[in-house]
Parts: C-alpha cells; structure tokens; sequence
C-alpha cells in the first residue's frame, strides 16, 4: 500500500462522522490496496461484518465470490480485490432490512479514495445505492433494468443485484442473470486475477 493511500485508510479508519446516527457506533470496514485490480463497491456492511470487521463476511459474501467464481484467499487479498462500499460502518435496521448508507461517508471520502486505485480494471457495482452513484444519469428507472443493461457499462464495469439471501425470489424471477451475466463476470474475473498474478 503506498504511503498517501495508508495514511488515507488510517483516516477512514478514525472517522466519526456519522456517530450519532449508528446504533452500534462508528467501525468503517473496507478492503484496499494501490495494486487492486478488481473494486467490489457493496451497500454498507451488516450487523455480522460489523461485528467482525471483515467486508462480505456473510452468506452475502458466500454468493458473491460463486458468482466471481473466486475463493475466499483471492477475495481477501487486498492487491487484488479492493472492497469498498457506499458507506463504510453498519447503519442500523428498518422495517425491510438494513437502512441506506450514510450519504456523508460517499460524500467524504469516495473520490479521495478512488484516486488512489489506479489499477482497476472492473467495477462491480452492487445494489441501487451504489448504481446510483457510480452510473449517475446512465444508471435506469430501477436495478432490474440497469443490471438487464450490463452491457451498456462493460467492460469497465458490471451492475450487480445484492447477493443477499434476501433476493432469492428476484434471483428465481431473472433466470437470465444467471445464464448470462455470471458467466461473462467469472470469465473477466479469472482474466483479471490471472494476469495479475502473472505480472507479480
């Protein structure tokens, strides 16, 4: 990790922003470093990674890397894969599940820290938060049609609903996300890791 990146991350890692708004408090959870090829931008993180401090450690994470078709090792190595999310600590629970990410974190430190990822070659982009920000006016009315549209964003980037368990019926409802679009996503993937670790 370089050293304005590391000082960066120390940053992140001693906000408070958002302190009075988080019913656990302030724990930003992320994954980066400056030879990352592949940025995984998530939602925020849950109650369970929260409390372990480990990005995607959740069943969430378990579909997520069958659909990369990666292990847990590549997942979790930072010169690889950086994890960041809309918003870096837990936000609570509502009626439906977990509330939105604060708008102060992406407001905050998301381009600071984009910056210094020169490296990355595709954006995973999960969830109508993250959609929303990182596709701006090309991003559709809704997440089943701006992920129908993955080809519009490829190869730079891929729409991704959330691997949630709790889109199992929407999973079942889009068969053709499935048939089409992982495919495509584990062959980029596998390209990707393969030719960095070739150059390592």
């Amino acid at each position: 990790m370089s050293k304005s990146l590391d000082k960066l991350v120390k940053e992140i890692k001693a906000c408070n922003l958002c302190t009075d708004h988080l019913p656990l408090g302030p724990r930003p959870v992320i994954q980066v470093g400056s030879l990352a090829r592949i940025l995984i931008v998530g939602q925020a993180p849950g109650r369970r990674v929260h409390e372990t401090g480990i990005p995607f450690n959740d069943p969430s994470g378990e579909r997520l890397r069958l659909w990369m078709g990666i292990n847990k090792e590549e997942f979790y190595d930072k010169d690889k894969v950086a994890l960041v999310p809309m918003g870096f600590c837990f936000p609570g629970t509502g009626k439906s599940g977990d509330l939105p990410p604060r708008p102060e974190c992406a407001d905050t430190w998301r381009e600071k820290l984009l910056e210094k990822l020169p490296n990355i070659e595709l954006t995973i982009v999960i969830g109508q938060y993250a959609q929303g920000w990182h596709f701006g006016s090309s991003n559709k009315q809704n997440l089943t049609e701006t992920v129908k549209s993955w080809k519009e964003f490829w190869p730079n980037a891929i729409p991704l609903p959330h691997p949630s368990p709790r889109n199992n019926i929407w999973l079942r409802k889009n068969a053709w996300f499935e048939d089409e679009v992982i495919p495509a996503l584990q062959k980029a993937v596998n390209a990707i890791l393969d030719k960095s670790t070739k150059s390592n």
